[in-house]
């Protein structure tokens, strides 16, 4: 491998690690100082951190599946995304560092999500932002990695589409 492809290989794997730390010391901190469902108010309440355990996928999506489904679907498969998806972009040089960089967040969200689903059997979710009339549903720092990583490979597409 060459120095230039070595350090390629250091920066995904600095990019993913990043993402998934910063959202698990966030749970870790959500775990630790915020009692279930309690509700914490900041920014004249725009942004609320109230704690829930999600055992579902994305707004609890599965969440009612069978316990063997649930496994399979919520556990498996990402695992097997996520692995694929590290393998395509370790193998594949060419790749823009646009799109690296959105597939990095997206495999280091998913990863962080993983992570809280093998070990405690649920995702922590605590944030909740409300603005107006627009509201999201509560969410965690991975969710935001990977909507930002697919938000990265959507406008790579758009403007590759453009020019």
């Amino acid at each position: 491998m060459s120095t230039k492809g070595f350090i390629r290989i250091i920066i995904i794997f600095t990019i993913i690690i990043v993402n998934v730390g910063c959202d698990q010391v966030s749970k870790r901190i959500v775990r630790h100082h915020v009692y279930p469902y309690e509700m914490i108010h900041f920014l004249d309440n725009h942004l609320t951190v109230t704690r829930v355990e999600n055992s579902g996928a994305f707004l609890s999506a599965g969440d009612s599946l069978p316990s063997s489904a649930k496994h399979i679907f919520l556990s498996f498969i990402p695992l097997a995304v996520i692995f694929f998806g590290l393998v395509y972009i370790c193998m594949r040089p060419g790749i823009s560092n646009n799109m690296l960089i959105g597939l990095c967040f997206v495999i280091g969200g998913g990863l962080g999500n993983l992570f809280d689903r093998i070990t405690y059997g649920s995702v922590t979710d605590f944030l909740h932002v409300k603005v107006g009339l627009l509201q999201t549903g509560i969410f965690n720092l991975a969710d935001v990695s990977i909507m930002m990583g697919m938000l990265i490979i959507l406008l790579q597409f758009l403007l590759r589409k453009i020019n």
